[in-house]
């Protein structure tokens, strides 16, 4: 689709039927933005005769570079301004020939771009500033916590700030290609982020598209790809692309048209042949680094960007510096510390640096002595810290001095007139704000597929089986044909059955957002979804592994303790168990989404457990006055009653208890009416799925 960077030895061909252009590996800290636009139509000299121009790039044997097309996205633009040269490229596409799957694959995805067409956007910003606020002595524990409790959300120790950029400024043009460059902890990641909208409202300055703020459509049509790769492990490669597909792009298109689009990203990144395997990630077996990489950038070549954002494409790839690659930027801005040191043409730089007496004395890499300048390395040896800080000075100096009242000029001839859409410009964008979505009801259907795709390696993993299965067998045995005259051990088993069907799925829930933060934030900062069809669908997914596991725990437990064979009581504990299981869950989800730290949302989760088993009614039946409304917030409580009164109906407890010999035992034999007790779960059910909605929804803001 657009520029797209790899850095493996390997030949891959992307093409649109137009041109093919060889690059060799980029260097490895170059990030780089770049704006699709229709290219120039003197550009047709640079077409291949024949198919036969392609194909001896595919077949290469030797290690080769990377090939990509300018062109594939090119088609796009144009069907809004120029409807002649969408068929001429067809009919290009068609010189080479139906033969070629490719080439065929490339013609499904040409329909679907030409349907979600590309908006060609003018990116501007101006005097970018970031800074975040560090408390002294004070690690990533304990934030969470820190942030259920302290209603202000901030640390009531003394912070610092820690300024990330400082007044970075630029343009970007459509069909231009800006490659931001500096050493690390120069806040190259920080600022693609902010360009790519994901830092909108934390940070000082402006980002604009076309003159105008940037929106939730602007948002939808821009591709991130981010420094580390955010994919699902246990999706295969061709499965990820295609629910990518289904969510992104337009409901007017046809679901065929959709997974060609996803088959065309993979045959023009070279994936076919790991469509089928999974993507992996660090714990999961999975496709190669590179591979991990190509997928990544086809999940945001799908949508058919006006705008894409690749944080590091070769990070982790093994990559060699080529001077090549430099010429191809036509901008270049470097960073150092926070601060521009250069903005402008990349051809212009070295001529810049040499103007300000920093030349070098040898042909080298352009970037590798730019880079070599924002760590304040000069052609001088030995030099100490001091003087390093004197060269990054000198340059930031300079910059503001020299480029940046040009850099100003250009902000302000970038995108003329007043910063609003035309009159034809708002009834394009307007008329795209129903085309660009799909529907809730169809958000939900995909994403619960993909949820139980992705889960379906833990749904009924053998482990959790055999948990279950043996904590059934095991409590079976040791209430093996209980008589219901045993009041103490039959109501020991009912609890021990609350507490482990509290703690087990309570547990598990903890962990369900934090482990798709990452991906579940990328998703929705670029518009994937709704919050509520995902949430809606994730709690869906989830129903099977959470109702499967207890019915069959308690048809193992129920005829082998001996509880009340009448198939009435039977169901009916069923029926208590799986509320009470999806109460448990539920709260769960609350404490996970609320903190998003699986370690300190397991800790606070432990003590609310405990809390709720101590005040469930049975280890202490007298509980002291000042603690007596806690047992009236614990599902344990009311689900440990539910289970009671199906087991003893009317007097029968009191009636076994003075045939013993003993006397009421107050609050054990105390009844809370059936109704309160089914109304105050099911209250709960809701209301902590409620809390972990709107946990979430901050999270996501």
């Amino acid at each position: 689709m657009a520029l797209v960077f790899l850095s493996e030895l390997a030949t891959y061909p992307l093409t649109c039927g137009r041109s093919i252009l060889t690059w060799p590996p980029p260097l490895p800290t170059s990030l780089l933005i770049y704006l699709p636009v229709f290219p120039d139509p003197h550009l047709r000299a640079l077409l291949p005769p024949s198919r036969s121009a392609r194909s001896c790039c595919s077949s290469s044997s030797g290690p080769t570079f990377l090939c990509l097309s300018l062109f594939s996205l090119a088609l796009v633009q144009d069907s809004i301004s120029n409807k002649k040269m969408p068929s001429d490229c067809e009919q290009d596409i068609r010189s080479y020939g139906d033969s070629d799957g490719g080439i065929a694959a490339t013609r499904s995805m040409d329909s679907v771009f030409s349907t979600a067409s590309c908006f060609p956007l003018t990116l501007q910003f101006i005097d970018v500033s970031y800074s975040v606020k560090v408390a002294p002595m004070s690690g990533s524990t304990g934030r969470g916590i820190k942030c259920m409790f302290n209603s202000a959300g901030k640390s009531t120790a003394a912070t610092e700030e820690r300024v990330i950029l400082t007044g970075i400024s630029g343009v970007v043009s459509p069909g231009e290609m800006l490659a931001v460059l500096g050493p690390s902890g120069s806040g190259k990641s920080t600022l693609l982020s902010v360009l790519a909208g994901r830092l909108q409202g934390k940070h000082a300055g402006a980002v604009l598209a076309n003159g105008r703020r940037l929106t939730k459509a602007v948002l939808r049509r821009t591709g991130f790809v981010t420094q580390d790769d955010v994919l699902y492990p246990h999706l295969t490669v061709r499965e990820t692309l295609v629910f990518c597909a289904m969510l992104r792009l337009p409901g007017t298109v046809a679901k065929a048209e959709k997974v060609a689009a996803a088959e065309a990203v993979m045959a023009e990144l070279a994936l076919t042949k790991c469509a089928d395997t999974a993507v992996g990630g660090p714990f999961v077996r999975g496709i190669s680094g590179g591979e991990r990489k190509r997928v990544s950038i086809g999940h945001e070549m799908l949508v058919n960007p006006s705008l894409l954002v690749l944080d590091e494409p070769t990070s982790g790839l093994d990559s060699t510096p080529a001077s090549r690659v430099y010429q191809m930027f036509d901008s270049v801005l470097l960073l150092s510390e926070g601060s521009c040191l250069y903005f402008g043409k990349a051809k212009e730089a070295m001529d810049y640096f040499g103007s300000l007496g920093f030349a070098p004395k040898f042909h080298v890499n352009p970037a590798d002595f730019m880079l070599d300048l924002a760590n304040g390395v000069s052609q001088m040896d030995h030099q100490g810290d001091a003087e390093k800080s004197t060269v990054k000075q000198s340059l930031i100096s300079a910059y503001n001095r020299v480029l940046a009242p040009k850099v100003k000029a250009a902000l302000t001839a970038a995108v003329p007139g007043d910063a609003t859409l035309t009159g034809k410009d708002a009834s394009r964008e307007r008329g795209r704000k129903g085309h660009g979505s799909i529907s809730w009801t169809s958000q939900f259907s995909i994403l619960l597929q993909r949820s139980l795709k992705e889960r379906r390696h833990e749904s009924f993993n053998s482990l959790r089986v055999f948990q279950v299965m043996a904590a059934a067998v095991l409590s079976g045995s040791m209430w093996w044909h209980s008589s219901a005259h045993d009041v103490q051990d039959r109501l020991g088993l009912l609890f021990f059955i609350t507490i482990f069907w509290g703690v087990f799925p309570s547990f598990n829930a903890v962990f369900t957002f934090a482990q798709e933060r990452a991906i579940f934030i990328k998703e929705r900062s670029s518009g994937m979804y709704s919050l509520s069809s995902y949430f809606m669908a994730r709690m869906a997914g989830d129903l099977p592994m959470e109702l499967i596991l207890p019915t069959v725990f308690t048809l193992i437990l129920y005829w082998m303790a001996g509880l009340r064979a009448e198939p009435a009581a039977f169901l009916l504990t069923l029926a208590v168990l799986l509320g009470y299981v999806l109460v448990a869950q539920g709260l769960g989800l609350a404490f996970g989404a609320a903190i998003m730290d699986a370690k300190q949302a397991s800790t606070i989760a432990t003590v609310t457990m405990l809390a709720f088993l101590l005040t469930g009614g049975f280890y202490v039946q007298n509980i002291p006055g000042c603690l007596a409304w806690m047992k009236y917030v614990s599902f344990t409580f009311y689900g440990y009653r539910l289970l009671i009164g199906i087991q003893y109906r009317g007097n029968e407890i009191d009636y076994y208890l003075h045939r013993k010999g003993r006397e009421e035992a107050g609050d054990l034999v105390a009844q809370v009416d059936a109704p309160v007790c089914i109304v105050a779960l099911i209250a709960m059910l809701v209301g902590y799925r409620v809390l972990a909605y709107i946990a979430l929804r901050r999270t996501s803001a």
